[in-house]
């Protein structure tokens, strides 16, 4: 467990580390990056010396059954970024350790789970072999229109709250539905090779939610830190949240 710099959660909980990428929105991972940093520095997952499924360089799809007990241990409410680190839907994870996750977010619905994935197709398969707890959310990454597919896996799952990540947000996504959706995060890329989120874009995808009366929380414009360009859209920050008593 982890707090967290990230602007809609308090904290991570890594069960999984590790991923490849699916799409052009996994081009600059943050999240692999920050493996080979945290390797390098000794960091114990990061080693593949635990369950690792595949191998390699300290960043591929490994399970970590000594950390689903933490949440047992935590106190007070908490907001939880489940697998900051990893895919928890990527193939290579079983159906077993899904499961798993699944089991500890039950035992502990003082807490609140956020769940993303970009595979939503896997996701949809086995929305029906998971009993799904009340206090977890569970999203997509949507960075384009050519992710939008995602969207309509998502709307079939059974979750207290389902949301979208437009981040990096790297093109319009016009004419998207927001139907069945409770939340939506928005941001542009950060980091060294940032690729420019435009103006249109951002609201774009602000007015789909106002229009929809769907909540949307504007996360960065990006650049070379993530803060380098602000927060603000249109002169205000976008902080809105789905009501925490959807998931508890």
């Amino acid at each position: 467990m982890a707090r967290s710099n990230i602007e809609w959660t308090e904290q991570t909980w890594n069960p999984v580390t590790g991923c490849d990428r699916v799409s052009t929105g996994c081009d600059h991972c943050y999240a692999l990056t920050l493996a080979k940093r945290l390797k390098a520095m000794g960091a114990e997952k990061y080693q593949n010396d635990g369950n690792p499924i595949t191998s390699g360089p300290g960043f591929d799809v490994t399970i970590h059954p000594k950390s689903l007990t933490e949440p047992l241990r935590w106190t007070g409410h908490r907001i939880v970024f489940v697998n900051s680190m990893s895919d928890l839907l990527h193939a290579r994870v079983p159906l077993s350790f899904v499961r798993d996750v699944f089991d500890v977010i039950r035992e502990t619905p003082q807490h609140t789970y956020q769940v993303l994935t970009k595979r939503s197709r896997r996701l949809r398969r086995l929305a029906g072999s998971l009993d799904w707890p009340d206090n977890l959310w569970i999203g997509v990454s949507v960075e384009n229109t050519a992710a939008l597919s995602r969207v309509d896996d998502l709307r079939l799952v059974p979750a207290a709250v389902r949301f979208l990540s437009c981040e990096p947000l790297l093109g319009p996504l016009d004419g998207i539905n927001l139907e069945g959706i409770d939340w939506v995060i928005a941001g542009g890329e950060s980091g060294p090779r940032y690729r420019p989120m435009e103006l249109d874009w951002a609201r774009g995808i602000r007015n789909a939610c106002q229009a929809a009366d769907v909540p949307f929380f504007f996360k960065q414009w990006g650049g070379r830190t993530p803060k380098a360009l602000g927060r603000e859209l249109d002169g205000r920050r976008w902080d809105e949240m789905p009501r925490l008593e959807q998931a508890i």
